[in-house]
């Protein structure tokens, strides 16, 4: 096992403009704040991580700021100078900070990207994971009309194995039907964002007959009750995402039969290390699993590549090439899609570095912590 001691800590604070604007019925979001954290040891290998908070609490209730300020005040000063055997060890030193699960997710990764570098391995492998391509899955926001349609039939071109629409008020199932027909090959998800919490369960039921892969988070992320009846009555299956919060949240999952499919977002449960308890319990009961993403930057994706190695997760997650969000991604190589998949990287850790000179382009305040 390879140990390492925290000899410092730097933090990035970025602002990065996407391509297009992401819309969902919450929100749109046409920049991008992030956090990029560097996790030091004592032998000058670096550790990377990604905070996946917004700007603002339409998503969840922490945000950048909340995550700096957590971060900064106590996150990091209890870890500086302090030797770790494992990654799961850091989480259980910071266990005195209740909650902030997004800004402890940034510290749990760094470290298990550490930890896989020191041993010279990628993380993919060190976490458990199989040697297979990740199949490939982007998100298209917008109307169900004739130009959603050439968005769909270009991303089948480049060989993309899933498309996830955004479900609003506008939204009819009856065009959804047509869509799901006219692609045949392609998987389909629905994301509802929690929308039918509004409309009603009666409106989620028309949207049965689309023959959607699945309908993601129709109610709100403590309509437990509501989840419980939708899974009951629906066809399509349910996937939780903004409900799974925590491995308490997927025990309650399958406790109560409240869904058929896990969405694991690692930047919003805490991180690697939950993430592998909550692969457990889905394997344990036969859940699938799919990584769901956050609009995120390169290092963060790669984490969720990892991830996506593991047995239990068997739907294509929200993987999209770097040139999907942004101009330019952080990452070097750049993540790319070929064949509709992308392959686990060889390279130690995560498998990707920094490029210096997007970062800096893209940094609006920088913030070192040492031992000494």
């Amino acid at each position: 096992m390879a140990s390492f001691t925290v000899e410092e800590i730097c933090l990035h604070r970025l602002q990065i403009p996407l391509k297009q604007p992401f819309s969902t019925h919450l929100q749109t979001v046409e920049t991008r704040e992030s956090i990029i954290l560097e996790m030091i040891d004592t032998s000058g290998e670096i550790g990377l991580g990604e905070c996946v908070a917004f700007s603002s609490p339409w998503y969840t209730e922490e945000t950048i700021q909340t995550c700096m300020d957590a971060l900064i005040n106590w996150l990091i000063p209890p870890l500086l100078n302090q030797t770790f055997h494992h990654p799961s060890e850091v989480l259980n030193k910071l266990q005195f900070v209740k909650g902030n699960r997004m800004a402890k997710a940034t510290i749990d990764s760094a470290s298990w990207d550490l930890f896989a570098r020191k041993q010279e391995k990628p993380l993919w492998h060190v976490i458990g994971g199989v040697e297979k391509s990740v199949e490939a899955g982007i998100v298209l926001t917008g109307k169900v009309n004739d130009e959603l349609f050439q968005r769909v039939a270009k991303a089948a071109d480049i060989g993309y194995k899933r498309v996830k629409i955004k479900i609003d008020r506008s939204t009819d199932p009856v065009a959804v039907k047509h869509l799901v027909q006219r692609f045949p090959n392609m998987l389909f998800y629905g994301d509802a964002n929690g929308l039918f919490h509004e409309l009603g369960i009666e409106q989620l039921l028309a949207f049965d007959e689309a023959k959607l892969t699945l309908i993601e988070q129709p109610f709100l992320e403590d309509d437990w009750d509501l989840h419980r009846e939708a899974t009951k009555q629906m066809m399509t299956p349910i996937a939780l995402d903004e409900s799974i919060r925590s491995v308490e949240d997927v025990e309650r999952m399958i406790a109560q039969r409240a869904g058929d499919i896990i969405v694991l977002k690692p930047g919003r449960v805490g991180g690697i290390t939950p993430s592998l308890a909550i692969h457990t319990l889905a394997r344990q009961h036969q859940y699938p699993v799919w990584i769901g993403g956050m609009i995120e930057l390169g290092i963060s994706k790669a984490h969720n590549l990892a991830l996506a190695t593991l047995p239990q997760v068997s739907l294509p997650g929200d993987f999209s090439a770097s040139d999907h969000f942004w101009e330019k991604d952080i990452v070097s190589p750049p993540i790319i899609v070929e064949h509709g998949a992308i392959q686990p990287t060889p390279g130690a850790g995560i498998g990707y570095t920094i490029n210096d000179q997007q970062l800096t382009s893209y940094t609006i305040t920088k913030k070192n912590f040492d031992s000494i």
